[in-house]
């Protein structure tokens, strides 16, 4: 490793998506951050990914990671196919041209495309079809992400980060690094086996409240006693898709086969489904939300970051909700207050009209079903581009995109920030950019329910609200079509999908 002309050839890059299902609206390649050749490694340092830690770990190593291509979007709706596919090519042209001795990842986990509901695992099978059985292939995911058999078939481990929010990407990709070198090494022969607990997480996804929080010290546990553990993901896997087999996962990562994984994995797969009824919110209404915020700024307390959970764009909808600004307009205290919202025809119309104007708007509720338009009138105070670079400390340093972007003013206190794409709220400045000053607010909306309260910590106090909306989850709300699980169907008799081991290396895949 200390000599260059002996440094292994390892590709890195990241396809980044996070997809809802019932989004009807597909995300583009225009939706996408796009960066290619060595502008993958110029982004990536420094920033709040895990790409960037796996640059930053192989780069102290002494290897220079040779960069393909990265792709990261806000969660939306189901990616389009002809892009995938684009991506996918570029990625099988670097392999095929360059013959890397391996290939370290960043993928969400949880991407669907407009033909498939398990796109990282065709984009990972289609990688070690054309790499070959000898190239190491190592992932990091997001905590989030539907792990499925086709994508540890195809990896030779996959690990995910294990907090919520997660302020511990950096060091998941700094781990995938060392994971990738050790393998190369001879000093590591990786086995997986996954246990799956046919549930969805009605609530409580924060790692550290209970039951999870319980749960993540008893893996952290596992792993000090058990020496060939070398990683234990736990999967909360993001409820908004329609796959087969989705439910909560165990993936356990050792170094070969001596440490039993099948009765690790079972025991925490158990867990979750004899925890499963402590998995509920305790979420404010928006009436309550709005009367803590007045309660507690009126003795001069910090402003407050309320979430819009069912229309959070960190879980893929479509941020047209118009349900909490509508409250606060219609209340009786004045409010001052930002929300985002997301309609590119109001954009157009601001624009036409131009900065400084007065214009009337029929705003939102043009995608997420059952929400009307608000109508407002307001001031054009900003027009942009919608590029920002995030304050972080999640994806620190990332360059985005709301797409062209204009911010109205109400009353003279209420700055509505409107972009033509959905955007990244749970960053301050995706509203300071546009000249929104979050501390001479009441109150800031963001379309997130765990990451604004990293990224808002110092500034605002987070406030979490159950709206109406693509990602507030209610059993039996939304048609499933592939999956079954507690608790939307009664799967008291096989609600554990048993533990299967993965070993590449091995024989293969045992059951």
């Amino acid at each position: 490793m200390e000599d260059p002309g002996s440094a292994p050839r390892i590709l890195v890059g990241r396809l980044f998506h996070e997809s809802n299902g019932y989004n009807p609206v597909p995300t583009l390649k225009s939706g996408f951050e796009i960066h290619a050749g060595d502008d993958v490694l110029t982004s990536a340092r420094g920033s709040g990914t895990t790409l960037s830690g796996i640059v930053a770990t192989l780069e102290e190593a002494g290897v220079t990671p040779i960069p393909v291509h990265a792709a990261a979007s806000p969660p939306s709706g189901r990616v389009d196919h002809g892009f995938f596919q684009e991506t996918l090519d570029i990625w099988l042209r670097a392999v095929e041209r360059i013959r890397p001795d391996a290939i370290a990842i960043e993928l969400h986990g949880a991407m669907a495309t407009t033909e498939s509901t398990d796109a990282d695992g065709d984009f990972l099978a289609s990688l070690r079809a054309t790499a070959g059985e000898d190239v190491v292939i190592g992932v990091g995911l997001d905590l989030h992400a539907h792990i499925t058999p086709r994508m540890l078939t195809a990896a030779d481990f996959c690990i995910a980060c294990k907090e919520n929010p997660h302020s511990d990407v950096v060091e998941c990709g700094n781990y995938v690094a060392r994971l990738v070198t050790d393998v190369l090494r001879g000093a590591f022969h990786p086995v997986m086996t996954m246990a799956k607990t046919r549930m969805l997480l009605p609530g409580k996804n924060g790692t550290g409240e209970r039951p999870l929080s319980d749960m993540h010290r008893r893996a952290r546990e596992l792993e000090a006693t058990h020496p060939d553990i070398r990683d234990l993901s736990l999967y909360n896997t993001f409820r908004f898709l329609d796959a087969p087999d989705i439910g909560q996962a165990v993936v356990v990562l050792t170094n070969g086969a001596r440490t039993d994984g099948k009765a690790v994995a079972t025991e925490l797969a158990t867990t979750f489904w004899d925890r499963r009824t402590e998995f509920a919110d305790d979420l404010l209404s928006i009436k309550d939300a709005l009367h803590k915020v007045r309660a507690e700024r009126a003795d001069g307390g910090f402003p407050f970051a309320i979430a819009d959970m069912g229309d959070r764009v960190l879980a893929g909808a479509p941020g047209d909700s118009t349900v909490i600004l509508a409250a606060t307009l219609d209340h009786e205290y004045p409010f001052k207050a930002a929300f985002p919202i997301t309609d590119p025809a109001a954009v157009q119309s601001a624009q036409a009209a131009g900065r400084g104007a007065t214009v009337s708007l029929s705003l939102g509720g043009t995608v997420t079903p059952g929400l009307e338009p608000l109508h407002v009138t307001g001031t054009v105070a900003n027009l942009t581009d919608g590029r920002f670079s995030m304050r972080g400390p999640y994806q620190e340093g990332e360059t985005t995109s709301m797409g062209q972007t204009a911010t109205v003013t109400v009353e003279d206190r209420i700055s509505i920030v409107i972009s033509s794409k959905p955007a990244f709220s749970h960053d301050p400045n995706a509203f300071e950019s546009q000249g929104v000053q979050i501390s001479g607010l009441d109150f800031v909306v963001v379309k997130s329910g765990y990451h604004f309260e990293l990224n808002f910590n110092g500034l605002a106090v987070p406030l979490l609200t159950a709206t109406p909306g693509l990602a507030f989850y209610t059993p039996g709300g939304l048609p499933r079509k592939r999956s079954r699980f507690w608790p939307d169907h009664d799967v008291a008799e096989d609600w554990l999908i048993p533990p299967r081991v993965f070993d590449r290396k091995g024989s293969a895949v045992r059951t």
